[in-house]
């Protein structure tokens, strides 16, 4: 059996395609960079009135008022963070270690791990703030 086909040229364009894609790539860039805006673990910060910022995050270490201490995303002890710590920075110091502390965190805690960076020969820390709104 044979089909007859005709070739005509389209005299409209239908744009309901095209709008569909859109309309998806629209919605995929809007939830995925609701994903991005913090990453890792919840902490209050301290509020500040005047903020440096930092672009190179080299390492963070995070203190929950909970007592838990993570070494950017994996989760370490006090004991454990001098070794960890020593192999993300491999023997260099110029990395900047940034502590991201609740603000329910006593600061002997905050000295501690600054202790223990110093001992595995990091220079340069910072303490993360939220801008004092």
């Amino acid at each position: 059996m044979k089909f007859k086909t005709e070739n005509k040229l389209l005299s409209a364009f239908s744009y309901a395609s095209l709008t569909d894609v859109v309309l998806q790539l629209l919605i995929f860039f809007l939830l995925s960079s609701s994903f991005v805006v913090h990453p890792g673990i919840k902490v209050q910060l301290p509020k500040a009135e005047v903020g440096e910022t930092e672009t190179k995050r080299d390492i963070i270490i995070t203190l929950t008022d909970q007592g838990a201490m993570y070494l950017n995303s994996e989760q370490v002890s006090t004991e454990t963070l001098g070794g960890k710590l020593f192999v993300t920075m491999q023997g260099r110091s110029d990395f900047t270690i940034i502590i991201n502390a609740d603000k329910a965190v006593n600061l002997q805690s905050a000295v501690q791990v600054m202790d223990i960076a110093k001992g595995v020969g990091a220079s340069r820390f910072m303490i993360a703030t939220q801008p004092n709104q």
